[in-house]
């Protein structure tokens, strides 16, 4: 490999197009764990559509070469060397095959052909492939694929790839055969294949068209009761696409398959996705009502990747987010139906607040450090480091501003006139942009800058009423603010931004709305198409002084600043009709006040809460007109992580301090409330895991959650431990072990050593649980001479922990970096030092997941001065000793 190297920035705007094409793969596999040997028979033309070649360049890593063939003659002047292998002076078209060796048993990185619980998978996107034969491993390079595999077949009695299965027999010496077509051409990263001890769940459904299509889900055998959910999601998700998107599933047949080493979520490959565990295992006894939603969101976005991103892919990297974001935008849409169908709005909406929370915690956060880059970057070092909440969650945010100014039909035939134009092709976000504006009749060029631009936008609005005259005007301006460096360099001018807006008189009620110009008015909320720096609207017939509100559903991913008074904030909570506006006004109430409070902790002074701040949350948890779902999100303050990005100087104690002193009033202010809704919505019975009956779940665990920060918390102990018994699920249980920990932070109690230990014999054979198990003690809040960096690092040695497992190293190292800030920004600089080790040692054996750590000290320079020093000498030691590309880009951005 050339991590050793430095390695070269690939850009966007050198992209030429492959001086040679593919157009069939013949695949032969014959399986060992130490020395797999892959034959692979290409047919090749030269691409009249680029420059001429004399050699073949296939791209290769760590392969060693066998053999190969030209026309069915020897091949003598072929080359292999560390990047790759070069075949010269070539004709025009040609039959090569070559043969080669791989060590799968060896690969600690995930990506190619590897070994996990003696079973073998594959992982190919975005660079995989080539270390499993040599190729030209680049998405624009399309063919379609054979394979046959071979292996013992007590060892690997299942022998799967993509497509349809079309051959199978036994082989002497106790081995077998499988061989697979795929009629449809693709991209060598939606290669796959999986061979071992497993067992499928499968249905069989009847598509659209009459179709019979086998559906399967394939785990170990152990799992198989915790498929159900998966198989489910996967019916669900086939029926949705076709009614929402008329995309009907095209192959005979389609499987999935969990594996326990997996560095992402799941990968689409044509008809066979591999999915890590933890998201198709699942059964009410190990699966939190989270897990349930986040399974049922995965299995839709990786079957919506059928058509958006395999039946139309992109045509290089820096594409990513054509089928990435629009793909995620499929996902959501998909849940938020599943959750509210058509008509219940605040149902949606719910779904929509969580996708909103995780953008803004995370993709805002990205867009203000070094590795800020536009939905389509235009440069990268290693890409794997661009799989990023730009790409994905910014990425659908862009897809759903097309929806908001076309509207679901207008959108549906922008989506309809892609798919006609492109189906079968590797293309460009521009080539979906253009399909969007043509199919609506728009000129969308000024759009393209979404696509071009980093950063986060902030838009602020100013608005004056006129009595006598009944007019209201609404001037917006637009721009980054103090945008990173990184994004300052991308920015060109102005955006179109669809800014919804509505109108509030001082009953509550919404206004209906008419635009100068306008006839008549029409309906309560108006998407406003803001494309200039400084644009003013003016609203006529407004009978009343409004208060208006802004960018309602997040129509855009922005910043809105608006100079609302506590009152007014406390009035959008109470009585706004949109759901999202809802609740961010009680967010902004939240920040504001937890940002005052921090400033004071910093500065040593006394800490208090306004009245009017707990009186707005004693409505919003009395409220019983008000789904408990909306309830919970809406009493859930704003995350340390998010609150510390908002000072001028993160103070991760100041923030601690402040969010633990609002917890604690609100936890004493409404004890008698918590208490009454704790005893509302218990869930008996069996257990539903259904969108309703999760919400009762969760808005008691939150009133259990902030009774547990009482100075007594006797009740919230003996409510804990009592849930904690009865469990017949993991979100009540896992639940009532985080708040056992919190009320033990504060009293330093030994109550919660005994459910500790239950927990994780009870649960000792499922991973998937012990990973909780680990997460629930690296995110617990610590006590007064009780730092939990010393519980990580004993964890670290327990017998259970591995960290060459990417959800274990998730699980306990990640979750400690990433989702304890006060413990990890400790004065002393301890968690630091742990960072830095544990992203060198992750290096040496994962570089994809080291990088991934590595990024949660990016907005370093952001933190006050001895901390900030800390994290330098951190970063400083991990550039002299990292080896891979992966991070050595990360690092060396930070500390530019």
């Amino acid at each position: 490999m050339s991590d050793l190297a430095t390695p070269n920035v690939i850009r966007r705007a050198d992209y030429a197009p492959p001086a040679f094409l593919i157009d069939t793969v013949a695949l032969e596999f014959d399986l060992a764990p130490e020395r797999t040997i892959v034959k692979s028979t290409l047919r090749v033309r030269r691409n009249p559509a680029a420059a001429h070649a004399s050699h073949l360049e296939l791209m290769g890593e760590q392969l060693e070469f066998v053999g190969a063939s030209l026309d069915g003659q020897p091949l003598a002047n072929v080359r292999a060397h560390e990047h790759g292998l070069t075949v010269e002076n070539v004709p025009d078209a040609f039959e090569l095959t070559l043969t080669g060796a791989c060590n799968p048993a060896a690969n600690t990185t995930l990506s190619g052909l590897y070994v996990s619980s003696g079973n073998f998978f594959t992982q190919c996107e975005a660079e995989g492939f080539r270390r499993i034969t040599w190729f030209l491993d680049r998405p624009d390079v399309m063919a379609t694929y054979t394979v046959t595999l071979r292996a013992d077949k007590a060892a690997y009695p299942v022998l799967l790839s993509n497509g349809n299965l079309v051959d199978t027999g036994d082989l002497p010496d106790g081995r077998h055969f499988a061989r697979w077509e795929d009629p449809f051409r693709k991209p060598s990263y939606l290669f796959a294949l999986v061979a071992g001890k497993l067992v499928a769940l499968e249905e069989r459904i009847t598509t659209g068209s009459g179709r019979e299509k086998l559906l399967q889900v394939w785990v170990e055998p152990h799992d198989l009761d915790k498929t159900r959910h998966a198989m489910d999601s996967l019916i669900h998700a086939i029926h949705w696409d076709e009614k929402r998107f008329g995309l009907e599933l095209d192959l005979d047949r389609f499987m999935i398959v969990a594996v326990s080493d997996f560095n992402m979520g799941a990968m689409e490959n044509k008809g066979l996705n591999i999915f890590n565990t933890k998201y198709v295992l699942a059964n009410p006894e190990t699966a939190t009502d989270t897990d349930f939603a986040n399974i049922e969101a995965v299995v839709g976005h990786e079957y919506f990747h059928n058509w958006t991103g395999n039946r139309v892919t992109c045509r290089d990297w820096f594409q990513l987010s054509l089928k990435e974001g629009l793909t995620v935008f499929r996902d959501q849409e998909f849940s938020a139906d599943m959750s509210g169908g058509d008509q219940d709005e605040a149902a949606r909406a719910t779904k929509r607040i969580e996708d909103v929370r995780v953008l803004r915690q995370m993709q805002f956060a990205e867009d203000a450090g070094p590795m800020a880059h536009p939905v389509r970057p235009e440069s990268y070092v290693e890409i794997n480091n661009f799989y990023t909440m730009t790409v994905y969650e910014k990425g659908s945010e862009v897809v759903r501003m097309y929806q908001t100014l076309f509207g679901r039909d207008g959108f549906r035939k922008g989506m309809d006139l892609y798919f006609a134009r492109h189906d079968g092709q590797a293309v460009t976000c521009d080539d979906f942009r253009h399909a969007l504006a043509d199919a609506n009749g728009r000129d969308l060029a000024q759009f393209e800058r979404w696509y071009s631009q980093a950063g986060t936008p902030r838009v602020s609005v100013t608005t004056s009423y006129d009595e006598a005259q009944r007019r209201y005007v609404v001037t917006v301006a637009q721009g980054y603010g103090d945008a990173s460096p990184a994004a300052r360099e991308t920015q060109k001018g102005p955006l179109l931004i669809p800014f919804a807006i509505g109108l509030i008189g001082p009953d509550g009620a919404d206004l209906p709305l008419r635009l100068e110009g306008e006839a008549d008015a029409h309906g309560t909320t108006r998407v406003l198409e803001v494309t200039g720096a400084l644009q003013t609207f003016t609203f006529v017939d407004v009978p009343v002084k409004p208060l208006p509100s802004l960018l309602r559903n997040f129509s855009a991913p922005v910043i809105v600043e608006y100079d609302y008074s506590n009152d007014e904030l406390a009035f959008l909570l109470a009585h706004d009709s949109d759901p999202f506006n809802r609740w961010e006004a009680g967010q902004r109430l939240a920040t504001r006040e937890l940002l005052t409070l921090a400033t004071r902790a910093a500065e040593g002074r006394p800490l208090e809460l306004d009245d009017a701040v707990v009186d707005a949350f004693r409505r919003v948890l009395t409220d019983e007109t008000l789904s408990p779902s909306f309830r919970e999100l809406a009493l859930m303050l704003p995350s340390e992580t998010y609150l510390a990005e908002q000072m001028a100087e993160s103070d991760p104690a100041a923030v601690h301090a402040a969010r633990q002193f609002v917890r604690r009033r609100l936890a004493h202010a409404l004890k008698a409330d918590w208490l009454a809704v704790y005893e509302r919505h218990v869930t008996p019975g069996e257990y539903e895991a259904t969108p309703v009956a999760a919400g009762h779940r969760a808005l008691k665990n939150l009133a259990l959650s902030y009774l547990a920060e009482l100075d007594d918390p006797a009740d919230a102990v003996r409510l804990a431990t009592a849930q904690y018994d009865a469990a017949n699920n993991m979100t009540d249980r896992s639940a009532a072990l985080s708040a056992l920990l919190g009320a033990a932070a504060s009293t330093g109690g030994d109550f919660v050593q005994r459910p500790l230990q239950d927990f994780y014999e009870r649960f000792e054979k499922e991973p998937l649980v012990i990973d909780k198990w680990f997460a629930l003690q690296a995110t617990q809040r610590g006590g007064a001479g009780r730092p939990v960096i010393d519980t990580v690092r004993a964890l670290m040695a327990h017998p259970a922990f591995n960290l060459k497992n990417p959800n274990r190293a998730r699980s306990l190292v990640f979750s400690f970096c990433g989702a304890n800030p006060a413990q990890f920004h400790a004065a002393d600089g301890s968690g630091y030092a742990f960072w830095a080790e544990q992203v060198l040692a992750l290096d040496a054996l994962n570089p994809q997941v080291a990088a991934r750590l590595a990024r949660m000290l990016e907005l370093w320079r952001r933190f006050t001065p001895k901390l900030r020093e800390q994290m330098h000498a951190a970063l400083k030691q991990v550039a002299a000793g990292v080896k891979s590309r992966d991070v050595r880009e990360i690092v060396e951005k930070a500390l530019a």
